[in-house]
């Protein structure tokens, strides 16, 4: 291996070594991963499912027409946000500009353990043609 590609990267070498041991590489790279994550990493996977769900578009279309109804209908005669409903707009825009980043985290964890479990392939892929 080391005369066709020349020195040998650390995941060729722990192929090698468990090779040299005869070691099981398998591993649940899923448990490894999620073993190091912190309480609000966790916290921000649970908001982005949420945020990425069929519960939150109903209950967000609910709250938006419950909104407009109210203001529109209920309190016609002096609503406490009158159309074109600003302090929804507010209201809106923070919660984009709170749910973005918590997503963003979200996928960058997913892409993080996705290339360790591409590592792992790796690793068994070329364990096993060895």
């Amino acid at each position: 291996m080391k005369n066709q590609i020349g020195a040998i990267p650390s995941l060729d070498q722990d192929v090698l070594e468990s090779l040299k041991r005869h070691e099981i590489l398998a591993t649940n790279t899923d448990a490894e991963y999620e073993k190091d994550l912190t309480t609000g990493d966790r916290l921000s996977d649970r908001m982005a499912d949420f945020g990425g769900s069929w519960t939150f578009i109903t209950i967000f279309g609910v709250v938006l027409l419950g909104w407009i109804v109210l203001n529109s209908i209920v309190f016609a005669a002096k609503p406490f946000d009158p159309y074109p409903f600003i302090l929804l707009n507010l209201i809106l825009s923070c919660l984009a500009a709170i749910q973005a980043p918590v997503i963003l985290m979200s996928q960058n964890r997913q892409e993080a353990k996705d290339r360790l479990r591409s590592q792992h392939d790796y690793q068994i892929n070329l364990k096993a043609e060895l």
